[in-house]
């Protein structure tokens, strides 16, 4: 029997492939210092409650001294969340993250008084202050967006509380997070010749990824069993976390959770429900999909367990990380190279966390710090970790862009948009591998990722936004959310989106626990829409060449200097019709044709 694969501790990892911590502060007391300078900044901020209206002069002070702050808030938080997020059984990084936590608190206590504040200055008044302080130009935009919540906006003392309820409702999220990542274990997976591999939440898709299905069933059971035997804790996160969208809903006097998480980015609930609605008009799509996938696998019986495997075998190759690299760098050369000058910077400079060690977070993203961006990965070597990279260092440029070209105030781009620029790059990845290949096996192999693209963001991230929107309705209503009836809710969605060609295991019925998002505020479904958005961005690009670049590079540079529908709209794209949904969903089921076509032969 082999030997059990062994993850590394964060010590064993090679320095070049850990991110560099280092270019945010140069040791953990600069960052202490920083966190004492903010305190000092906070009650400096508060020293202005009641005086916004009082002068142009006092409103450009504080507006100043407040972009200061959120500066300082943004290296603070990234710094500490960076180092928790590389070992998270680390109790001195959790500290300091708790401690940036409620240093964040605190600011929002202090400056509560602003929105009610700037909302109570007359309109009159504002248009006297702008001619008179010509320095307020650099704020219009961020008064102008508090200014359109006004009537959600509560009196000072309301919005004191608020705030300083705003620990307690972080700690849903930070309770799933140390128990999903630190504390839960699982036991190892076992393979066709009894070889055991150790299963965790950053081994588990790699298995599912497998052509051995004992493997792929024994992980997907061993995940799942686990997970529910603490069905009854993580329901009750779950369930915390919903109350407190709740809570915040009725407290600023929203219809629903859904309505208040979407207006502060300036979106339209419509846009949600558009995206629901488009997809179920094309789960007929879906549902062909699953049946040309028992189809290929050859199984008298699919299972969702066999939903990640390739159904082209000997196709797939180990990617070591410098190959993915050089990849994803040519595949980005429609993107001209001042783009393509700024990625290889993150490259070589240690913008990234590689792979996975013992107590590292699990998943990806990247984090748009002020410095440069920091990408984390658990990199495994697969085309999907290819796809990964690609994805994450959208998101990067994205940051990048903003940060350089936005003030501070206008940098933080909303996320409604924060997931186009990173499947633009993927899909101009696929493009350029589908491009350069002439053998029809890696061919099929690579339009099986690309409907696994679909699949997995468009429909599953759908599925996950219709069950997010489906409990916050039960809550609404009054109804329990036990882990029983989530577990309900959630198996008759799988049911709905798969169809009837898949045997619904019930394992599949807890995979909602293991899912982070649903902690993240009505966030899952702009993985949909911005993959729709993206879609349709680099055909453009592809299509068009350098107009649609510099449009493209004008909406990466945008940050939030306007709504997240406009800027899309000058990059050619309107999001506030389900058009470019179901454009998506014709070019899946146009694969859909080709991947038949191909196998057939």
């Amino acid at each position: 029997m082999a030997e059990t694969k062994k993850i590394p501790e964060r010590g064993e990892i090679a320095l070049a492939d850990r991110w560099a911590v280092e270019d945010m502060y140069p040791s953990d007391e600069a960052w202490m210092a920083d966190l004492e300078k903010m305190k000092a900044l906070s009650a400096e901020l508060a020293g202005f409650a009641g005086r916004l209206g009082e002068s142009a002069a006092t409103l450009l002070d504080y507006a100043s001294k407040n972009e200061q702050a959120g500066v300082l808030l943004s290296n603070i938080y990234n710094y500490s969340s960076r180092r928790n997020d590389e070992d998270t059984r680390v109790a001195k990084y959790q500290e300091m993250n708790g401690m940036a936590m409620s240093v964040y608190v605190g600011y929002a206590s202090a400056t509560a008084f602003e929105t009610p504040e700037i909302m109570a200055i007359p309109e009159q008044t504002m248009k006297r202050f702008y001619a008179e302080e010509p320095g307020l130009e650099r704020y219009r935009r961020y008064i102008s967006n508090i200014r359109r919540l006004a009537a959600h906006v509560l009196s000072p003392n309301e919005e004191k509380l608020l705030a300083m309820a705003g620990e307690m409702m972080q700690a849903p999220d930070d309770i799933y997070s140390k128990f999903a990542d630190a504390d839960l274990s699982f036991p190892d997976a076992v393979d066709k010749d009894g070889n055991k591999h150790p299963l965790s939440q950053g081994t588990y898709i790699s298995y599912m990824e497998s052509d051995d299905r004992v493997l792929r069933k024994s992980a997907f059971e061993n995940t799942y069993n686990t997970w529910a035997a603490h069905k009854n804790s993580v329901a009750a996160m779950l369930n915390a976390q919903v109350k407190s969208l709740q809570f915040v809903s009725d407290a600023r006097k929203y219809a629903s959770p859904l309505e208040a998480s979407l207006d502060h980015t300036n979106v339209p609930v419509s846009v949600y429900h558009n995206l629901i609605e488009a997809v179920h008009q094309n789960f007929d799509k879906m549902h062909r999909y699953v049946r040309l996938r028992k189809k290929l696998l050859g199984v008298e019986e699919l299972h969702f367990y066999d939903l990640y495997t390739p159904l082209v075998s000997g196709a797939d190759v180990k990617i070591p990380f410098e190959q993915a690299k050089q990849t994803v760098y040519e595949s980005l050369a429609p993107m001209g190279e001042d783009y393509r000058k700024v990625l290889k910077e993150g490259f070589d400079h240690r913008w990234i966390d590689v792979y996975q060690n013992v107590g590292k977070r699990s998943g990806a993203y990247s984090a748009g710090a002020f410095v440069h961006p920091y990408v984390l990965l658990n990199y495994s070597g697969t085309l999907d970790s290819q796809f990964t990279l690609a994805h994450e260092m959208g998101h990067a440029l994205h940051s990048w862009h903003s940060n350089k070209y936005q003030n501070p105030v206008d940098a933080d781009y909303v996320i409604f948009v924060a997931e186009v620029a990173s499947t633009c790059n993927e899909a101009l990845l696929m493009e350029h591998l589908l491009g350069k290949t002439t053998d029809k096996k890696e061919r099929a192999y690579l339009i099986n990722h690309f409907l696994e693209q679909f699949r997995t963001t468009l429909y599953r991230q759908t599925m996950f936004a219709e069950f997010e929107l489906i409990i916050g309705q039960l809550n609404q209503q009054g109804v329990a959310l036990t882990a029983e009836r989530m577990c309900e809710e959630y198996k008759k969605l799988n049911q709905l989106y798969f169809g009837d060609d898949i045997v619904l295991d019930d394992e599949i019925a807890y995979e909602w626990e293991r899912i982070p998002h649903f902690y993240y505020n009505y966030y899952v479904f702009q993985y949909a829409t911005g993959y729709s958005a993206a879609i349709a961005l680099s055909r453009r690009i592809l299509r068009e060449g350098e107009q649609a670049v510099k449009d493209y590079i004008g909406f990466l540079s945008g940050g939030c200097s306007k709504s997240p529908i406009d800027l899309l709209k000058g990059a050619g794209v309107d999001m506030s019709t389900p058009e470019p949904v179901n454009q998506a969903l014709a070019l899946f089921g146009e694969l859909l044709d080709e991947m038949e076509e191909l196998m057939a032969e």
